[in-house]
């Protein structure tokens, strides 16, 4: 806040900085409580009082009404008070708008005690959220599809509602109103923001005909020709942009905005039309993802890509031109070109030295500059794209999403040329004339998780199969996550090599949806020519968008804990994302027992199918509202969902996942802070609805209760996800799992199997020097690496397993022979083996200090604490010695923090709740 100065000295200024940073700096403040409060007051109070009234009165409403009471109301109402604090939260809530006779107002706090004109939106609160769904030619018109409305104010039919998109070119030119009619849009309701509004009627249609576009630009080009001359200079084809805006009128409200905002795949490449030679006109997007409408002439055509040993050479034409100088510039490189005249315009030869081209990173626009005339972006024209192979290395002269010439050198990538779908599998299939053997496609969600493809190669041909619902997970087929897939290949040199479509081949692309299996997936290239396959659950309209949510939450739900309860038990684990941990033994302890009540598996993003007869519910539906209402059991590992509230007949088990080795729940340093954050409430209000806690021991149970502020019962049973460890059966299951990983017999494996760090959940390195321990180890070991679900997915190399998305890692300690970690919980589930410890604590003090622990590992650790992966790697060469030199600690440990994880704490769970 010091930062901004004084205020008053510049309008635009005061308005930018109360509209953005500091207006959102003054309501952080307000929630951090009364003495930021005070600091805050002190700060802003001066530069608010040499503010110009116009300014402070054309604010958003939420702001202008913070800014009037910061210099209306006194210190003690402002401070201690909670008059700031409601309109804050207010303000952070979904747009909420009455409407008084033909004047909409904000529905904010405090509207009996101001004066009703600070609540009366103004300009800066009608801003039209604005979406394209499609921009197309159709019988030589251009048409704009897509949806706008104001948020908070429904638009729920066609009466008095109306809507024209406008073209703003330059100021002297005049607007072009397309002809625009309302359409029915309910993906503008689903999609929004604000619970209860309903905007089906929002959707409109836009059509152009080029002719107006036309003459315009013939006025300006005239008119540039004039100014040009006046300055003895030739004149110069212009091109002409138009910005395009939406001007809509609903229930008395007007507003004006740009058109920002555009699906997915076809509408982020729209095509131009040639109007004739040498002229188009484009819809092209901006950086900031408006949409403009241009009429561009091509002043410059590529004719020609000749490689020539170490020199590429470009052949330009400039039509209609008569050029003897000039020079080329290639990205912000001048290069020498040679224009010859010829019949009708100029030839102009570029020529590019191979050698440093292939230095160069990243894709170069070419230009040419005639002697006195403007700069003129190089076009494609009708000319084909062309790809050179130099070695292991490809130069490309391409045309990007408005045709304009790209040059640029990188390892060659597999170009697609053709995307079919062949029942619920999509075929890929194209060009890749890198040198011969074995390929693998990759499949990478942004969360870091990847599948692995074969490659099938013929010549410079490829294909790929790819069965997007039944993806391989160590040996079970699983669907691909909901989000955006993108596809890359991982060179033998080790460079990971994008994949990109086929220029040629966009225009029949086939981005249609595919529903397989309730989920919803499509192949589409996104930013002109990246290939993605997107992913979605195929919901419901009624359960789709904040709106959706909203009334499952506050209407569905409340009238189902109303109904009577039915004797059945809801399992979630990890939000529905495993099957796995407790909740999956005490589930097959009730099915071995031939336990036929019903049973209701919560299953988020298709994650996994539960065996058995279980009912799978999809998280976040009708029926997964229905079943935590209704159900008289729920058993879960974390917290669920925060519109869950326990009935008074209702049993709420909480297994929790481990004991806690570093500070969880209230122990948490961010947890303590005045006022308490919000996740403290939330956790309040969960923990309140457990009735049954599980821990592992006594040593857990008091830190457990501390944690998590509770005073009901826990039950000192043992994990019953260790009951694998020491089951009578362990030897066969191990076997299987062995061989579902694809283990060989005989081989020591090692477990990685770190905790997160808070401070540093993106990094995905693998602290543990791998390529050091597989060489210290040799070829009799096997080494896992099992990152954290809330860590990001880690880059692990060949020489060892990643096993991150492995289900069960009860499964995983099950095989293992010697476990690597730090402060994760999985500590006190692996001493149940007996099996060696070994702690990898490059970061204690660090780690001690941010988060908290509740160990002192210097004494009670089951094994050697070591701050360097080269001293892991010799515990690991040693580690029968190692094991011995600390087999008292670590009987110590055992008996102290697992003395009941005998194989029999599922028998004893299920005995308590259901006997």
């Amino acid at each position: 806040m010091r930062a901004v100065g004084p205020g008053g000295r510049d309008a635009a200024f005061d308005t930018e900085v109360l509209s953005g940073p500091l207006g959102g700096r003054i309501e952080l403040a307000v929630k951090r409580g009364p003495a930021r409060r005070r600091e805050m007051l002190a700060l802003v109070r001066p530069y608010l009082a040499a503010v110009d009234a116009g300014v402070k009165r054309d604010l958003p409403v939420a702001r202008r009404v913070i800014v009037h009471l910061i210099e209306t109301r006194p210190d003690d109402e402002l401070i201690d008070g909670e008059t700031l604090v409601k309109v804050v939260e207010a303000a952070a809530e979904p747009s909420r708008r009455i409407r008084k006779g033909l004047r909409w107002y904000a529905d904010l706090p405090l509207q009996d005690e101001l004066a009703p004109d600070l609540y009366r939106l103004r300009r800066a609160d009608m801003v039209p959220v604005t979406h394209i769904d499609d921009i197309a030619w159709v019988d030589g018109k251009l048409r704009v599809t897509g949806f706008a409305y104001l948020a908070g104010l429904s638009v729920r039919s066609r009466r008095a509602n109306w809507a024209t998109v406008v073209l703003r070119g330059p100021r002297w030119l005049p607007p072009i109103r397309m002809r625009t009619r309302r359409t029915y849009e309910p993906e503008a309701t689903h999609g929004a923001r604000e619970p209860g509004c309903n905007y089906d009627w929002s959707g409109f249609s836009a059509e152009l005909s080029p002719w107006p576009l036309r003459w315009r630009g013939a006025v300006r080009n005239v008119v540039s020709a004039v100014r040009r001359r006046m300055r003895h200079r030739p004149s110069v084809p212009d091109t002409t942009t138009w910005r395009a805006e939406i001007v809509f009128w609903s229930r008395g409200a007007r507003a004006t905005g740009l058109l920002r905002g555009s699906s997915l795949g076809r509408p982020e490449r729209p095509a131009g039309l040639k109007l004739k030679p040498g002229w188009w006109v484009r819809p092209v997007w901006t950086s900031d993802r408006a949409l403009q409408v241009v009429l561009q002439p091509n002043r410059a055509e590529l004719t020609g890509v000749t490689l020539d040993g170490e020199r590429l050479e470009l052949r330009i034409s400039l039509p209609g031109r008569t050029v003897t100088k000039g020079h080329a510039r290639l990205g912000g490189h001048r290069i020498a070109a040679e224009f010859t005249p010829v019949t009708g315009g100029t030839e102009v030869v570029v020529g590019l030295a191979v050698p440093a081209l292939l230095q160069e990173k990243d894709g170069r626009r070419l230009w040419v500059e005639p002697k006195g005339d403007p700069a003129a972006s190089v076009m494609l024209a009708d000319l084909p794209e062309a790809r050179e192979v130099v070695g292991d290395r490809e130069i490309t002269v391409l045309g990007d999403r408005r045709d304009r010439v790209v040059v640029s050198a990188h390892r060659i990538r597999p170009v697609i040329t053709s995307a079919v779908w062949e029942g619920s599998a999509l075929v890929l299939s194209g060009r890749y004339p890198d040198a011969p053997g074995p390929r693998t496609l990759t499949l990478r969600h942004r969360s870091g998780l990847s599948y692995q493809l074969p490659m099938e190669r013929s010549g410079e041909g490829f294909s790929v199969r790819v069965a997007p619902s039944a993806m391989d997970r160590f040996g079970e087929p699983v669907p691909l996550a909901a989000g955006t897939w993108n596809l890359s290949l991982r060179h033998p040199s080790g460079e990971i090599v994008p994949l990109r479509m086929d220029h040629a081949a966009l225009a029949g692309l086939d981005e249609e949806p595919r529903t397989v299996d309730g989920r919803v997936y499509r192949m589409l290239s996104t930013r002109f020519d990246v290939p993605v396959v997107t992913v979605e659950e195929a919901r419901p309209a009624d359960e789709r968008g904040v709106a959706g949510t909203h009334v499952l939450r506050r209407v569905f739900y409340p009238a189902q804990r109303t109904e009577p309860l039915n004797d059945a038990t809801v399992y979630v684990v990890n939000d529905g994302r495993l099957y796995a941990d407790s909740v999956r033994a005490i589930y097959e302890e009730r099915l071995r027992r031939g336990d036929d009540r019903e049973h209701i598996w919560i299953v988020k993003d298709g994650a996994f199918v539960p065996p058995g007869p279980a009912t799978v519910v999809r998280a976040g539906s009708r029926e997964h509202h229905a079943a935590l209402a209704r159900s008289r059991h729920i058993i879960t590992n974390a917290f669920l969902p925060t519109w869950f509230r326990a009935r008074e007949d209702q049993v709420v088990v909480q297994t929790w996942n481990g004991t806690p080795a570093k500070h969880v729940g209230n122990d948490l340093p961010h947890m303590q802070r005045d006022p308490r954050p919000p996740i403290w409430h939330r956790q309040a209000a969960e923990v309140r609805g457990w009735d049954l806690l599980l821990s592992q021991s006594p040593w857990a149970t008091p830190v457990l209760r501390k944690a998590f502020g509770y005073k009901g019962e826990v039950l000192e049973s043992g994990l019953p996800r260790n009951d694998v460890l020491n089951s009578p059966d362990r030897e066969e299951l191990a076997a299987a799992v062995r061989e579902r990983l694809g283990l060989a017999e005989g081989k020591r494996v090692v477990l990685y199997a770190p905790t997160y760090r808070d401070y540093d959940r993106k990094n995905a390195m693998v602290k543990l020097d791998l390529a050091k321990a597989r060489e210290a180890l040799g070829a009799d070991h096997e080494i896992l690496v099992r990152a954290h679900p809330m860590q990001a997915v880690p880059a692990v190399p060949e020489i060892a397993r990643d096993v991150t998305t492995y289900p069960d890692i009860a499964e995983l300690l099950l095989i293992a022979d010697v476990l690597v970690t730090d402060y994760s919980s999985v500590m006190f589930d692996f001493a149940a083996t007996g099996r060696p410890i070994v702690l990898y604590a490059y970061d204690q003090v660090k780690y001690a200090n941010k988060r908290g622990l509740y160990l002192d590992l210097a004494e009670q650790a089951p094994g050697p604490v070591l701050s360097t992966s080269a001293q892991v790697v010799e515990a690991l060469r040693s580690i029968d010695e190692v094991a011995a030199a600390h087999a008292d600690r670590y009987d110590a440990f055992r008996a102290t923090f697992a003395p009941r994880d005998d194989g029999k704490a599922t028998v004893r769970v299920v005995d308590h709740l259901f006997s």
